[in-house]
Parts: structure tokens; sequence; C-alpha cells
């Protein structure tokens, strides 16, 4: 098979098919650094990094770019309500960015530009804009004029004319009055006073968050790249601006693949601070949710799809994640596996099958789960301390099912958790107090106290702990 993705810009599965055989560019859109990552940004920046891995996994040789916007209004905000600077909250939040990214093992881009850094690269393609006539000055701003981009709202779908009758009668502003179009938007803004500002051919001010990206892009990978990637949120505005922008000055297609993916909702609404349901990816890796569980949780969820984050799912995600992680574990102190068999081959196939029909992450974790099963049994045996099983660890095609099963893992990656990062996936009674549980329920048997008998199953089992009856008097356990 080959790889198929949702190209939002045609609203199709298309075979990917890249500008250069065996390269493969890439631009992330990445965070404004005004505050903490959310749940969003960590939904957004695994499902990318997931597709990143299995590029390179696959063969090719990838570059990925993703930018940081270190000016904004949102940071002069932030700035003002702490008085401190633009450059202060920007850098204090990027070091959060890449610790909070680290934690979730996710692959630092290969390059990260940012808007203040990218001055000269911003002014020259806005002076591109001007002298093509697709934007214009107005008391010290530039905007881009949207009437003269013949493809403007082929991404979105938008349609401008119905736009501008929807909007007729709408209250004026200073602002949209210096425009020659509702719709047009800025590319440069003159000064206020008291703001940090830059010099340009317009007089002080800074960029616009959409020319940007343009900017950036062009400068880090050319005027054409394979792949452009973000969030829903940002098909409109941000990414039909930056086509228009880009192709207006250049003439060229700006990316040839546009994948965006899916809103976290939160209890079934969509996570807003002013709802309540505000959750930073720190405050909840802080919490105790291991940083494998919540990659794990986002990866259960095709990438285009709203992931709806509730406290039910997300325990569910360390279930899954506990015994994943006991295979893994184990799995990483086998010997040298020899050559694959039908079977592993089988599964390695179906793997590729699913990461190929769009990244299909649910069902790419389902062939690690079946290939994880007879590992997680035999850590179970050997937590309980069976003899027998320290010699099956040790099996040549144990040996190789575990090899495959920690790479295809790394092509999601998922990781082996121990100590203090996998606590949340390995709380619960330890073998002592089970074994001496499963006594206690053989001596309520003993004397025809079912009802004990029963209790304590069921505890166990609510702890995770299944217990299974053998003859002969013989009670195991399995941990879940």
């Amino acid at each position: 098979m080959t790889l198929k993705l949702t190209n939002t810009l045609s609203r199709r599965v298309e075979p990917f098919e890249p500008l250069v055989p065996g390269e493969v560019s890439i631009y992330c859109c990445g965070v404004t650094v005004y505050d903490l990552c959310h749940l969003g940004h960590a939904r957004s920046y695994i499902a990318w990094d997931v597709l990143r891995r299995y590029l390179s996994w696959s063969g090719y040789r990838v570059t990925f770019v993703q930018n940081y916007t270190d000016i904004d209004d949102k940071i002069l905000g932030r700035a003002a309500e702490e008085g401190s600077s633009m450059e202060a909250v920007s850098e204090r939040n990027i070091e959060a960015f890449v610790a909070d990214m680290a934690r979730l093992n996710i692959l630092p881009p290969d390059r990260m530009p940012r808007a203040t850094r990218s001055l000269d690269a911003i002014r020259t393609l806005i002076e591109e804009l001007e002298a093509k006539g697709a934007a214009y000055s107005a008391d010290g701003d530039v905007y881009f004029a949207v009437m003269k981009h013949a493809g403007y709202g082929k991404l979105s779908g938008r349609d401008l004319a119905e736009q501008q009758d929807n909007a007729a009668g709408r209250v004026g502003t200073e602002e949209e009055a210096r425009k020659q179009h509702p719709f047009d938007f800025a590319l440069w803004k003159g000064a206020k006073p008291g703001e940090p500002s830059f010099p340009s051919p317009w007089g002080p001010g800074r960029p616009g968050w959409h020319i940007e990206c343009s900017a950036m892009v062009r400068e880090e990978l050319g005027n054409t790249i394979d792949i452009h990637l973000g969030g829903a949120d940002l098909i409109f505005p941000h990414h039909e601006n930056e086509i228009a922008q880009s192709e207006a000055a250049t003439g060229q297609q700006l990316a040839r693949y546009w994948l965006h993916n899916g809103m976290v909702n939160v209890g079934g609404q969509k996570m807003s601070k002013s709802l309540g349901n505000f959750t930073t990816i720190r405050a909840l890796l802080d919490s105790g949710v291991s940083p494998m569980t919540l990659r794990l949780f986002t990866l259960q969820a095709h990438y285009r799809k709203p992931l709806d984050f509730t406290a039910e799912a997300l325990e569910a995600a360390a279930t899954g994640w506990k015994g994943l992680n006991a295979a893994l574990g184990l799995a990483s102190t086998a010997s040298a596996a020899p050559g694959a068999t039908p079977e592993l081959a089988a599964a390695r196939a179906r793997f590729t099958a699913a990461m190929d029909d769009d990244l299909n992450t649910s069902a790419a974790l389902a062939v690690l789960f079946e290939l994880a099963k007879p590992l997680r049994a035999l850590a179970n045996r050997l937590e309980r301390g069976d003899t027998s099983a320290a010699a099956e660890a040790t099996s040549p095609s144990l040996a190789a099912q575990g090899e495959l099963l920690r790479e295809l893992a790394g092509v999601l990656g998922l990781e082996p958790e121990a100590g203090d990062a996998a606590q949340a996936a390995t709380e619960g009674p330890s073998t002592d107090e089970i074994q001496a549980q499963i006594e206690a329920r053989q001596a309520a048997k003993a004397s025809r106290n079912f009802a004990e008998s029963d209790r304590i199953r069921n505890a166990l089992k609510a702890q995770g702990i299944e217990l299974i009856d053998r003859p002969g008097g013989v009670t195991e356990w399995l941990r879940n």
C-alpha cells in the first residue's frame, strides 16, 4: 500500500507523493508563547510527531520545521499584567514548551524559527506583495487585498461575496475604515504608544500574525513544501491567509498537502478557560498521569476526529498502558531475536496498512496490543514468582515478538516507563498484598463464607487484579 492522507485543500484522501522522491518537507504551525501549553497542543503535536516518525520509519528523509510566534497581542497583554516584557514572557514559555514536549516524547523539530528573528524575511515578503498590487499601506499599517487573490477561500470553502453580505450593517471601527475590503487583513501593524516596535519602510510597528508563517516557510523550506500542519481551528483565517499571501507573492503553490487535527472536548464541551475546563499539559502530568498514558489516550482516536477528554477515558487509557508498559519492559530485557516469523511479518504488514490508511493509529495500536498479549501474560507470571516463566522469557520466538513490539511502539512514540514516570501505570496492590488476599479468600471458602470470598475477588478486580481458580485449589492472578 501507499501512504494516503486526507488533504484539507482537496477534501479528499490522496496518495502521498513528495516533491522530491525520498524527501519530505513539513511545516507545522507552532505556539504563541504567552502561556503554558494545554491539552489541545498535546493532541496536535503528538499527532504530527507520529506522522514524522512514520515517514522516517518508512525511509523518507524528513525536514520538520515548527515556528514560535513570539510577538502578539496576547504576549503583550500578559507582559502588561505581570509588569514584565515581551521578551521575558516569550522566553519563559518557550522553555516551558520545550520541557513539556520532551516529557511527551515529542521529537524536537529540525528548526524552530521565531517571528522576531525573521523580520527581514517578513518585511521583504510584504514589499513584494505591495509591489504586485496585492497589498496596500494605510497610516502605518499594511493590508493584504483579498479581492486581488482569485483563489481566496479555496482551503476553507468560504465565499467572500457571501461573507460580505452576512457582514453588512456591522459596526465599523477605525481599522475597518482604513481597509479597502472588510476581510482584508493586516500584514504589518503600525506601532501603538508604549508597545515594542521594529523599523520598516512603513514606519515602526510589528508583523501581523499570518505573514509570519508565510515568511518562515519560504525562508526555511522554499516556495512550495510537501505538508503543512495545524489544528482545524487554523483553517480559517490563518491558513487561508497564508495561502493567499504566499501564492500571491510567488505564483506557486504553498503546500501540496494540508493536514488538520480535530479539537479537544472536555466532557463533551469545547475546552475553554471561560468554561473552567481548561487543563495544561504540565498540570495534568504533575497530577500523576503518566506521559505515555496521555500519549496513548490521544492516539486511540483518529487525528482528524474530535477527542473527548474525560476522567473515565483517561483511566481506561491508563489501564491499557499498564499492560502495554509491562510487555515493553519485558521485551526490553530480551536477548537478540532471530529473523521474523510469518506471523510477525503479518503483524508488521497490518501495522503498516493501518498507518498508510491516513494514520489510523487506533488500528495500529490494536496490532501493538496483540503483540503485547503473551509478553504481558509472562510479565504477570514473573511477578507472581512463577519459576517456569523465567525460562520462557529467554525464548527466541518471544524475543522476536518483543523486538517487533518495541520497534512498532517506537513509531508511535511509546516507550516503556519506570519509576516515578510510570507511577500511574503501576499503581495497585503489591504481590505480597495480593497473595495475602488470596489466602484470606481461600480461608473464607474453606469455612463456606462465600460472601466474603466473593467480596475479596470483587475488591481485587476493582484494583485491576483478576483471579483464576485452577484445579486442586490453586488460584493464579493477572494484573490487568
